[in-house]
């Protein structure tokens, strides 16, 4: 591994994050379309804690000295097929996101680098709670087997996230 692995790392995780916050903000759109308000809401909450874990990782390198290299956003998926689709995205997000801080920690242990271990580790534990959040959201969603009005109650519990 180089000197430029860890930051090289570092800006692709941050790019990521923002790329995951852009993702949710498109299903807040979608769910809006639908005018299930409280679902929006929820992906909207979402959207906006991925764009303050970019910034932690953007403060993150500049007090490393280390140069921030902005990447492109693709546009994310904007159409599904399902409210159940949507949520699964989420998951599936979620999950992918894990894997790359466990890598990230990898990384950092392979290179030394105690202080990005250590930052790190407020990760590990924020994607043990994304991914549970995610999984609720599955498994209620499921319960509700799309029934009109229990989507309806589900979209009200949702409304409250904030």
């Amino acid at each position: 591994m180089n000197d430029q692995t860890l930051p090289f790392e570092f800006n692709k995780q941050m790019n990521q994050e923002l790329r995951n916050a852009y993702l949710y903000f498109a299903m807040a759109s979608y769910f809006d379309e639908l005018s299930l308000k409280g679902f929006a809401n929820y992906f909207k909450v979402q959207a906006r804690e991925e764009l303050g874990h970019a910034i932690k990782f953007y403060e993150f390198i500049i007090d490393r000295g280390w140069k921030i290299e902005i990447q492109d956003i693709p546009r994310p998926k904007s159409s599904w097929g399902s409210i159940l689709e949507v949520v699964e995205d989420f998951l599936a997000a979620e999950v992918e996101n894990t894997k790359r801080i466990w890598r990230l920690v990898d990384l950092a242990r392979e290179s030394g680098d105690k202080a990005a271990e250590s930052f790190l580790q407020w990760f590990v534990n924020e994607q043990v709670e994304e991914e549970k959040n995610a999984n609720e959201l599955l498994a209620m969603l499921k319960l509700t087997k799309e029934h009109p009005s229990a989507i309806l109650a589900l979209d009200r519990v949702l409304a409250e996230r904030k």
